[in-house]
């Protein structure tokens, strides 16, 4: 994007949330609406997802945070907190004490998890979701993972299960086989950005470990048996659903999604792993402007035609609650 270099400064800060202190950065102003991002990991920070700041050159506010025992948000001593359930109301709660209004809501990797999670819960508060290599299944996850890393050289593939017969997940020689798996699943640029390199040196083990458990590979925390699957009709805001063609979270996982949630939209980036927005940074980005654009349109001519109809009904003695008004035409923005 040749606007790159436009993109705002940031304010930054910390909030209270649920008890617990936040860290929030924030980028551009909310004149056509607020982007709220939710990292994946479990227990990434915000950082590897700060190329979406370059939605705020065109009129959103883009706002990013590390969830709870994340990057420079608090750890709790209580580890029990960490679990998907609590992490929706995070979401929530941050939604309100920022004063944010309803948000288009994007996730990236468990992030898309948790965002899938949050829009069956609280989907009224949002104007839109995206999910980036996004999860409704973990079971299937998994067996997608097992069926990519057989594909593997077979010296890489053996060594990974060597390793784990022995729980023995620290040996340079494994994190060695990881890496292959990695450069070509998870970004397959030949040189990692910073800010992704940071996200992976200061992952938190407290929350990695608690929710998935040693690595990708060996999944034994608390979303182990995380299915919402037979939920997914029920999410019925615009939905964008995108992955890359080589991605961990594989295309097979994608499409799922966007054939349970109606009306939803899919891209799979064809030169992408699991991080289009640096992989293939401005098909991406010109991706997700061009789906808000269309909601904006489509709103606005709701709105016109919800407008018209009133006229008439005012105009023929009927008239109607002015909150059924506002619900029908969605403005209820500050709920």
């Amino acid at each position: 994007m040749n606007e790159k270099e436009h993109v705002p400064e940031p304010s930054e800060g910390y909030v209270n949330i649920l008890g617990y202190r936040l860290f929030y950065k924030s980028f551009g102003e909310a004149l056509k609406g607020t982007v709220l991002c939710l990292h994946g990991g479990p227990g990434a920070t915000h950082d590897y997802m700060l190329p979406l700041a370059d939605l705020s050159v065109y009129g959103y506010r883009v706002v990013f945070y590390d969830q709870l025992g994340c990057g420079k948000s608090e750890l709790p001593k209580n580890h029990a907190l960490f679990v998907m359930e609590r992490y929706v109301e995070e979401v929530e709660e941050l939604r309100k004490v920022m004063r944010l209004g309803r948000v288009h809501l994007i996730g990236s990797s468990c992030g898309g998890q948790l965002a899938l999670a949050y829009a069956l819960k609280y989907q009224r508060r949002l104007r839109s979701l995206i999910t980036i290599g996004g999860l409704h299944n973990v079971p299937m996850v998994f067996e997608e993972m097992q069926r990519m890393r057989k594909k593997l050289p077979p010296e890489v593939y053996r060594t990974m299960l060597r390793y784990e017969e022995l729980g023995d997940y620290e040996s340079p020689e494994y994190q060695k086989a990881v890496e292959v798996f990695y450069r070509k699943h998870l970004c397959r640029l030949e040189e990692w950005p910073k800010e992704l390199t940071h996200s992976f040196e200061h992952l938190s083990k407290p929350v990695y470990h608690t929710m998935n458990g040693p690595n990708e590979f060996t999944i034994i925390g608390n979303i182990r048996y995380w299915d919402v699957t037979n939920e997914l009709h029920k999410i019925r805001v615009p939905t964008l659903v995108t992955c890359g063609r080589y991605d961990e979270v594989s295309p097979k996982v994608a499409r799922d999604i966007h054939r349970r949630i109606k009306n939803s939209r899919l891209k799979i980036f064809p030169r992408s792993s699991h991080l289009p927005f640096w992989e293939e940074r401005d098909r991406f980005m010109n991706t997700v402007r061009e789906f808000l654009e269309t909601l904006e349109i489509m709103q606005d001519n709701k709105l016109v035609k919800g407008l018209r109809t009133a006229l008439r009904e005012v105009e023929e003695g009927k008239t109607r609650p002015l909150d059924e008004l506002v619900r029908e035409l969605n403005l209820e923005d500050e709920v």
